[in-house]
């Protein structure tokens, strides 16, 4: 699968984000070394704590359909579902990451309205990782 096509679907899964407080739509695409992709999007609460966001309800559907090798997701965001700028994953999701994706092979990739493509190592968004290597 392209970039491209994962960061379409990405794209596609901010339109199913429950996000009535926010107003920020979260999509995104996970693809598992196996090829198959994994979705996710935003959800919120009202007790704003249990909220979730699109990567993590990516990684945990794939993970409880057995899949923890990952290479990379794709993430799109915006305020009312307007994507405009990148959209970078949040420090919970980034250490999630970390529990499936290996530091420098993992790919996070962000696009924007003007389909422009970021592509970063989880080691360069997350430097000084805490990971199951530490314990």
């Amino acid at each position: 699968m392209t970039n491209k096509e994962l960061i379409e679907k990405a794209k596609e899964m901010t339109k199913r984000s429950y996000v009535p407080y926010s107003h920020f739509h979260v999509g995104a695409a996970l693809l598992c070394s196996d090829g198959s992709v994994y979705t996710g999007c935003n959800i919120e609460n009202s007790a704003f704590g249990v909220t979730i966001c699109a990567e993590r309800v990516a990684i945990f559907k794939a993970v409880s359909e057995g899949k923890t090798d990952f290479e990379k997701i794709a993430i799109m965001g915006g305020r009312d579902g307007v994507i405009e700028d990148f959209c970078p994953p949040c420090g919970s999701c980034r250490q999630v990451m970390t529990e499936f994706g290996d530091l420098k092979k993992f790919k996070i990739l962000l696009a924007n309205a003007e389909d422009e493509i970021k592509e970063y190592s989880l080691e360069e968004i997350l430097p000084m990782s805490f990971g199951k290597e530490r314990l």
